[in-house]
């Protein structure tokens, strides 16, 4: 499966632009929202073939809609890559229990990021 579009979900304006600017050295179509409703919004229309999201952000936050992007007929296959500060093993432990594909902690380096991408395509 290649990955040709990438959907980027994090409220920080500066942590999405940043991921934004790594994940387009992949020659994948970028797409942003900037909070978990967005996110399910945005998965939803665009179908995208991966998802990073960060965990903290206003009003849904990334492990509610990780759970509702990964258990929606129309985005269930989707892979979800939670990104965030919150590594604990518990953070880890219950990422996954929502659906998620795999974790990065914050502060990631661009590697981190392009090996979930490869592990995808």
């Amino acid at each position: 499966m290649a990955v040709n579009k990438i959907l980027v979900v994090e409220d920080d304006p500066a942590q999405q632009q940043h991921l934004r600017d790594i994940l387009k050295t992949t020659g994948a179509q970028v797409v942003a929202g900037s909070n978990g409703e967005e996110g399910i919004a945005l998965a939803e229309k665009e179908s995208p073939d991966l998802i990073f999201m960060d965990i903290v952000m206003p009003g849904v936050d990334g492990f509610s809609a990780c759970r509702q992007i990964t258990n929606s007929a129309k985005t269930k296959g989707i892979p979800v890559v939670i990104v965030s500060s919150k590594h604990q093993e518990a953070d880890k432990v219950w990422a996954q229990l929502q659906g998620a594909s795999a974790v990065v902690a914050k502060p990631y380096t661009e590697q981190d990021i392009l090996d979930q991408v490869a592990q995808y395509s």
